[in-house]
Formats: structure tokens, C-alpha cells, sequence
């Protein structure tokens, strides 16, 4: 499952347990990280280089929060405001 929201881009997919979330960036997986309590770790050799390991029920509940927490009119310019141009750049392309 891919996730865009306003903090960043996580993809989530399971590891045969438990869910592993991952991104390309760091600062994507923060709120994540905060929410579960999971320590963010770092894979050189992928795709998504940082991921992190959480039950779905935390996941859902993080889902859930970022949805409840939409209070912007234009997702990519509330993008653009919290991280940057360049973040926001490939969201502007379509």
C-alpha cells in the first residue's frame, strides 16, 4: 500500500507477521515512528532505504489519525508548506 500524506510517502507491505513501513526518506516515517514507538531503521541496499516494523492495528491507528487531522483546501500545496519545493515537485507533475 502506498500512503501519501501531508508528512510524506510510506509504502506498507506485510512481512509474513507484522507490517514493514517503509520510505526514501527519514523524515516520512517520523509521525509513524512517534505513534508506535518504533525505531526507524536504515537499509542501504533498497529501494526504500529507512522502514520500520508495526503491528497493523498501529498502522491503522496512524492512518486513522492523519485522516482525522485534514484541515487543508489543496493537498499539494499543504505538501509544498511542510516540506518543501522540491518534495512537493513530483505531486505537481500530474
Amino acid at each position: 500500500m502506498w500512503i501519501f500524506t501531508t508528512t510524506g510517502f510510506v509504502s506498507a507491505v506485510s512481512d509474513g507477521k507484522q507490517l514493514v513501513v517503509r520510505s526514501r526518506d527519514r523524515q516520512s516515517l517520523e509521525p509513524i515512528s512517534t505513534i508506535a514507538k518504533a525505531e526507524i531503521k536504515k537499509s542501504p541496499v533498497s529501494d526504500y532505504p529507512y522502514r520500520l516494523t508495526l503491528s497493523n492495528e498501529l498502522f491503522a491507528e496512524w492512518v486513522s489519525t492523519m485522516a482525522k487531522s485534514i484541515d487543508y483546501r489543496n493537498f499539494k500545496s499543504e505538501v509544498a508548506d511542510l516540506r518543501g519545493d522540491d518534495f512537493a515537485y513530483p505531486l505537481m507533475k500530474y
